[in-house]
């Protein structure tokens, strides 16, 4: 076959890498990486703020033999490059990374055969030896094979852009490579769910982050930033002085600040954790020796010991011996800057020990990650919307009677909206509004000094590479789970308790997504941190986010709650067969359901049957059901009594605010709901303590506490027998219709 005229032509080396994709504002198309170049850098056309800088790079010289350079060459060109519509688009260029990467998986396997890298060659024999050795992996999952497979079919489909023309059949006859890999598609989310015992915790102190700490973290900044001003100023006014007159100037001001000092109650400021593993151990206890904080003592007096080494106070002929009387006559304080910290009212106690320039940067960092928890869980966005938020992203809107206000964030939809994205709005709840607020002043600084407009830049202005933080949010985050741990928690009550395996549970930034869609669907009565409750963020995740933004928030909610249906009525069949009681009217209906099914599964015990089994059996009983705050709800329109009270209900789910949950058929109250009824009933019973209350209301809160223990009896704990008289009071309620 004649090799086609792409691979023929002599300026093919020197053809930018990208002939047509968009670029960033300020990137020239002549100034792109070349075919030829030893290694590609498509950063320019790639505007997700959250891309790593590795995944959008290629270098070639990783790669051993020539021929293999010149067919990935060719082959990612063809990728990038050529649209064949109906089979393949064009390589988005923040995915060229992991195209390379498969690819040259498949180009050694073929040179290990072959002894050279020649298309022309590859037999249906051969690629088939390649999918057998890609499922002899027992830790390759199916549909890791099957997307490893699909380079095979790109040598077929792009053979008109390859030198050699590449494959010359088609791969398995037309069969997809998934089907090749054994991989069946699964419609469930894989994506792990935050337990509940780790998120609340972590969102909890997320916001006290925002709320508490937060106040005390940017005011030390300020007060570094003065000091680092002051110490400048004295610096350029002195330099020009004699050495001596220098020295004695600053050790006036630093016998000043040691007398300021004592005057205050307060010692000579020493490193929280010694800078650079620097402290010293006691020989005779073993114990870490304190470390002076003389860079903070050079703030005060006027020392820049970077751009003048030989002026360090703690060299001979400095100021040690005022150091050293000053820590025998007023002793040490760990951190030593003046920024005081804050009591926290749930510790008791100050939340920290006062603040060093070390300290107050890895604050600044755990601050990073506590907005990012807060904005990315509590709003539903992508990593990559959450990343795209920029400076002036939030806005406060009123509605037209001025009673209803609507905190809006604007910032760039991705998925499905090309590689530019596209503006987005989303309506989010006062948390994340103050979260973006404490995030334009964490971030002010760095931003200016990366000139960038993005919320999430790298804070170091110095030592980065990288000016935005990109996929080092996920690192971030588990490092702020750990620093949690560490400041607040201990090892018997860790501030953020490990997962199922014992291990500190990773946190990844898709997880938030699917974890807040669950518990909308599924929990929307339940507490998020605080007073805040998942039907809050419901209201505003739909009323902005899946309502103007077509990023699928909507659609991922519903499929949680269709999948978590059926997991809530597998948690009622496995308790009902341990034993316990369904209460309410439709108790009775649900339980000879449960037990009916229990029947037909056999001898087998419940946790040791076929789930999947189970799960079919159970299935038409679960799209019924809606978790509820008194009772669930199997939910039926001919009988629902919520229905019965508006003229212009939808008739595909129940009014869960109107719910009669002793008096609908649909309710079905389990042990699940019996804080709920004991808090009603404590609060009823605190109100017959007061002498003065009329009969009538006396009469009254005594048939709702008589009600609600009618309710309790029902429920009682698996394996409990409740107490004769109470289950009776409870079926006389039901049937007289109270």
């Amino acid at each position: 076959m004649t090799a086609p005229a792409l691979a023929r032509a002599p300026a093919f080396d020197d053809r930018p890498v990208l002939a047509c994709a968009p670029l960033k504002p300020g990137h020239a198309r002549e100034d792109l990486s070349r075919v030829g170049d030893p290694s590609w850098d498509l950063g320019p056309a790639v505007f997700r703020e959250n891309a790593r800088r590795c995944h959008v790079t290629v270098h070639f010289d990783v790669l051993e033999d020539a021929d293999v350079q010149a067919m990935m060459r060719a082959y990612l060109y063809a990728r990038l490059n050529v649209d064949l519509p109906g089979h393949r688009p064009k390589l988005p260029p923040s995915c060229v990374r992991q195209a390379f990467n498969r690819a040259r998986r498949f180009f050694a396997f073929v040179r290990e055969r072959l002894g050279a890298l020649d298309l022309a060659r590859i037999d249906p024999p051969l690629i088939d030896a390649y999918a057998r050795h890609l499922r002899e992996d027992p830790a390759r999952r199916p549909v890791i094979v099957g997307q490893l497979l699909e380079v095979v079919i790109d040598f077929y489909l792009y053979r008109e852009h390859l030198p050699g023309g590449g494959l010359s059949f088609e791969p398995w006859d037309g069969r997809p490579p998934a089907r090749v890999a054994g991989y069946r598609h699964v419609p469930e989310n894989r994506t792990p769910r935050i337990p509940e015992p780790i998120i609340a915790p972590l969102l909890a102190w997320s916001l006290r982050y925002i709320t508490v700490f937060a106040g005390d973290i940017l005011a030390a900044r300020r007060e570094l930033s003065r000091l680092e001003a002051r110490r400048d100023r004295l610096f350029g006014a002195e330099q020009g002085l004699p050495h001596a007159e220098r020295r004695r100037r600053q050790r006036q001001r630093l016998a000043r600040y040691f007398r300021s000092r004592a005057r205050q109650g307060r010692g000579v400021p020493v490193w929280a954790s010694p800078p650079n593993g620097s402290a010293s151990v006691d020989p005779v206890s073993g114990e870490l020796l304190p470390v002076v904080n003389v860079q903070l003592l050079h703030l005060h007096v006027g020392v820049d010991a970077a751009r003048e080494p030989a002026m360090h106070l703690a060299l001979a002929g400095g100021a040690s011996d005022l150091i050293a009387a000053a820590i025998a006559d007023i002793g040490i304080e760990p951190g030593g800057m003046d920024t005081p910290i804050s009591v926290d009212a749930d510790l008791g106690r100050q939340w920290r020990l006062r603040f060093d320039a070390k300290s107050l940067v890895l604050e600044e960092r755990m601050l990073q990650a506590a907005a990012y928890v807060v904005c990315a869980y509590l709003t539903g966005m992508r990593d990559c919307e959450v990343q795209a938020m920029r400076r002036g992203c939030l806005t406060l809107a009123h509605s037209e009677d001025g009673t209803v206000s609507r905190h809006r964030v604007r910032s760039t939809a991705y998925k499905g909206k090309g590689a530019r994205g596209a503006p987005a709005e989303w309506v989010t709840i006062e948390p994340v509004a103050d979260a973006i607020g404490v995030l334009e002043q964490l971030t002010r600084r760095a931003a200016v000094a990366h000139g960038l407009d993005t919320l999430w830049p790298v804070l170091s202005v110095t030592r980065s590479s990288k000016p935005h933080v990109s996929a080092e949010i996920v690192r971030q985050i588990n490092a702020y789970r750990d620093h949690l741990n560490r400041l607040f928690g201990t090892e018997e009550a860790p501030a953020i308790p490990p997962g199922p395996d014992g291990k500190p549970w990773r946190i990844t930034t898709r997880q938030f997504r699917r974890t807040i869609a669950w518990h909308i669907s599924n929990r929307p009565f339940g507490t998020v941190a605080g007073m805040i409750q998942y039907k809050h963020a419901s209201v505003a995740a739909f009323e902005g986010y899946a309502g103007s933004s077509a990023s699928g928030f909507r659609a991922e909610v519903e499929a949680q709650r269709r999948l978590s249906q059926i997991d809530d009525l597998l948690e009622y069949f496995d308790r009902r067969r341990g034993g316990a009681d369904l209460g309410g009217p439709a108790g009775p209906r649900v339980a000879r359901s449960l037990d009916e099914t229990a029947t037909e599964l056999g001898p087998l015990p419940p946790m040791i049957a076929d789930r999947s089994r189970l799960r079919t059996m159970l299935a038409s009983l679960a799209r019924t059901l809606h978790v509820g705050p008194l009772a669930d709800c199997f939910f039926d329109p001919a009988t629902a009594l919520c229905l019965k009270r508006v003229t212009d209900a939808a008739a595909d789910r129940p009014l869960t605010a109107l719910c009669e949950p002793t008096r609908c058929p649909n309710a079905c109250i389990a042990e699940h709901h019996r804080p709920v009824w004991e808090r009603s009933a404590d609060e009823a019973r605190m109100l017959l303590r007061e002498k003065r209350l009329p009969g009538l209301q006396r009469t009254a809160l005594q048939q709702e506490v008589d009600r609600i223990e009618g309710v309790l009896a029902r429920i009682a704990p698996e394996g409990a027998a409740p107490p004769v008289r109470a289950a009776v009071k409870g079926e006389e309620a039901w049937d007289r219709g109270e």
